[in-house]
């Protein structure tokens, strides 16, 4: 089971931060329009490859309420390793466009595809709000938006449209549509055990990927805020032992949490070689990464690592002196009222979960179950499970500001994938949209489904 969340990582390491390095800026039909004017001065301002001009943009042109969140001198801090990994950056087409919101087409000079999402304050001088990299692996993924004239028309569309993938067999699992705590469209699809004929409900508990790694993160900064422990924080202060020395003294918890560390996967062929069912605990996994060589030096570049993440969970295990599951039990989920979200273990039997169902490998006929590839227990990089309720909850914590993460006044874009699982949250501080999609299908499943939906929300903000 590959998990991954790469709508996460482009948003902690370019949404929230961040630079890109370049020269070139392409015609694309650039108009006068304030979201349009600002993704291009944005672009100007990465390309220049200098940090004090990057400096003075962010100082001038970003809102307010996102550097209060995000400092300028944070996001300047983290340019070099964006600036390492993509190169540059190429805006080749508006894709669709209206005053506070824009969508172009991107392409880095690494040879990265971009769908960049846009928007802007509503009153002059129109600063910038948030601006989101979402990967495009494939051209004929991109949703050009096409926002319905009202709810009634929104709500049509969604159900038609996920009724039609679910009788294609090409979709299973629940959407959730909320505008901050009004729910809107809350519907489940397909089937929870096709075995046993068991359809999934609204309240089915579905594995979550990677979106586990946001409430790692959660747990991280409440530790900070405690005075528990630093970001700046090196491996070996909580964890001696650790089997590679150089990673020990050098890497931080700042480094583990954007993904800079040079820490990489535990997925693998030591993965592939271990009987899942004794993969349990957080200390189980670490055998499979720990003593391998760092991938490049600490703070130098960026990478997905879900080996960082078990660090982390490993390190909040030190701190805190119990296990990793019982404490975002009982600081996140419990508070919250998330009482259907856990990592549970695959023996455990747990009632109304879904079971996960793939046709990787398979060129045709029904999808198997996934369970070859899934570990006795999920993990702090991901693996948990939950529902879309449980979720909204979450969501509307963040908003409240009754749990923390820094960012979160651009909202949230995540997502968790691998075979038999698919997972995504997309909220919109703006408008107040919240879109929960899970799935028990293969990726892209439920991020395409978002995605769609995304494009069909009203615009709101004119």
């Amino acid at each position: 089971m590959k998990q991954s969340s790469r709508w996460f990582t482009i948003l902690i390491t370019l949404a929230a931060a961040v630079g890109l390095a370049g020269n070139t800026v392409q015609e694309a039909n650039l108009s006068g329009l304030p979201a349009t004017m600002r993704l291009q001065e944005y672009i100007q301002a990465f390309n220049s490859g200098s940090p004090e001009e990057m400096r003075k943009f962010l100082q001038s042109h970003y809102a307010e309420s996102a550097l209060r969140e995000t400092p300028v001198e944070e996001r300047v801090g983290r340019y070099a390793a964006v600036k390492s990994r993509l190169q540059s950056i190429l805006l080749e087409k508006i894709a669709a466009e209206q005053p506070l919101r824009t969508f172009a087409l991107a392409l880095a000079g690494n040879g990265e595809k971009f769908l960049l999402r846009v928007t802007v304050e509503k009153n002059p001088p129109h600063k910038l709000r948030s601006l989101f990299f979402e990967p495009l692996q494939d051209p004929n993924d991109l949703v050009i938006p096409d926002p319905k004239a009202d709810e009634k028309q929104l709500l049509a569309a969604v159900r038609d449209y996920l009724q039609g993938q679910a009788g294609a067999d090409q979709f299973s699992g629940v959407a959730l549509i909320a505008q901050d705590a009004r729910v809107l469209f809350h519907q489940a699809f397909g089937q929870a055990d096709r075995e046993k004929k068991i359809p999934n409900r609204k309240d089915t508990k579905f594995n979550l990927g990677s979106i586990n790694k946001n409430f790692t993160r959660v747990a991280i900064y409440q530790l900070e805020n405690q005075g528990k422990l630093s970001l700046d924080d090196p491996i070996k202060k909580f964890l001696p032992d650790y089997p590679n020395r150089q990673a020990a003294e050098k890497v931080t918890i700042r480094q583990l949490l954007q993904m800079t560390s040079g820490i990489g996967d535990f997925f693998g062929r030591r993965y592939e070689a271990t009987p899942k069912d004794k993969i349990k605990t957080l200390q189980d996994y670490l055998p499979l990464f720990a003593d391998l060589p760092l991938e490049f030096e600490p703070g130098t570049s960026n990478r997905y690592s879900n080996g960082g993440y078990i660090i982390l969970g490993i390190i909040i295990e030190k701190v805190v002196g119990t296990d990793y599951y019982t404490y975002v039990r009982h600081n996140i989920f419990q508070p919250h009222g998330m009482s259907d979200t856990d990592s549970y273990p695959r023996d455990a039997g747990t009632p109304n979960l879904a079971k996960g169902y793939t046709r990787e490998g398979r060129s045709e006929g029904a999808p198997v179950l996934n369970l070859a590839s899934l570990p006795g227990r999920g993990s702090s990089a991901g693996g948990g499970y939950s529902t879309a309720d449980n979720l909204l909850k979450y969501v509307l914590a963040l908003k409240a500001g009754k749990i923390f993460l820094p960012d979160i006044v651009q909202g949230l874009g995540i997502a968790g994938g691998a075979p038999g699982i698919n997972s995504a949250i997309e909220w919109d501080p703006g408008s107040g949209y919240i879109v929960i999609v899970l799935s028990n299908f293969d990726p892209p499943t439920a991020g395409k489904a978002a995605k769609r939906i995304l494009s069909w929300l009203p615009d709101t903000a004119q």
